[in-house]
């Protein structure tokens, strides 16, 4: 993800009051809230209507979108770009392989930034599906070395993070699924690969080669579609929150 000089370009909430429709509003707070529960839209709600009281005055929606942003400080302008061009991989490759809709794509949350795809329920568990959904995964670190020139640790360091997830189907499509190379008829589940990649060096250069080559084939989508990913990327970077159809609007007329 990439930056070069500081400036907020996403717009006001006064300016989005006096030039948007009601609708428009709501579909910019209920982006804003993707990934929230009921509990929580509940709480903001409770909260913002507290606070228009104690101001004697009616509620609006800057109240509403402080209360989903939770009061925190805008994120930093690099960090901002790195996110988009994270989220906006993401999309692009997901989209690219027709695995299902990009529900929609958040830069501004407490944890940091996350994707809402989904998947069609036909033609999953088969061994493209599973390598499509490597490729995936493995598009963020393509497109830091595509766009940035290097990669940094945000594709990995958690066991929920990308390399995290792609390493364990990679395992999985070695040891358990049977698609791999040695022993495919064989169920040989393990909980943690890690511990079995010391012991057979092996089966650790075979799922590193699944993984290159989802790499492989991130960034050959990622550079035939360039003008798209750069697209919703600046987008999402101006928006900081996009739904599914500012997303599919950027997909499917960017060439």
């Amino acid at each position: 993800m990439t930056a070069t000089q500081n400036i907020d370009t996403t717009e006001t909430p006064a300016a989005a009051q006096q030039d948007n429709p009601a609708d428009a509003i709501l579909r910019r707070l209920a982006t804003r809230a993707m990934g929230l529960t009921g509990a929580d839209i509940e709480r903001i709600v409770r909260e913002a209507r507290l606070k228009a009281r104690r101001g004697k005055r009616s509620i609006n929606y800057e109240d509403i979108e402080e209360g989903i942003r939770g009061n925190r400080p805008p994120v930093p302008y690099d960090l901002r770009w790195r996110f988009a061009f994270h989220e906006a991989r993401h999309a692009v490759a997901h989209h690219a392989l027709d695995l299902g809709p990009v529900r929609g794509l958040n830069i501004d949350t407490r944890e940091g930034a996350y994707n809402l795809i989904g998947f069609h329920t036909s033609g999953t568990n088969t061994r493209t599906w599973f390598e499509n959904v490597l490729t995936v995964l493995m598009a963020g670190r393509a497109a830091e070395k595509l766009v940035l020139k290097r990669v940094s640790s945000s594709s990995g360091g958690a066991d929920d993070s990308d390399l995290a997830r792609a390493t364990r189907i990679a395992f999985d499509m070695e040891r358990t699924l049977g698609f791999g190379a040695e022993y495919p008829l064989l169920y040989r589940p393990h909980r943690d690969p890690g511990e079995v990649f010391g012991r057979d060096p092996e089966l650790a250069a075979r799922v590193h080669g699944r993984l290159e080559a989802a790499l492989d084939r991130a960034a050959t989508i990622l550079r035939r579609r360039r003008p798209t990913f750069h697209a919703l990327a600046k987008a999402l970077f101006d928006a900081q929150v996009m739904d599914e159809t500012a997303v599919l609007q950027i997909l499917e007329e960017v060439i």
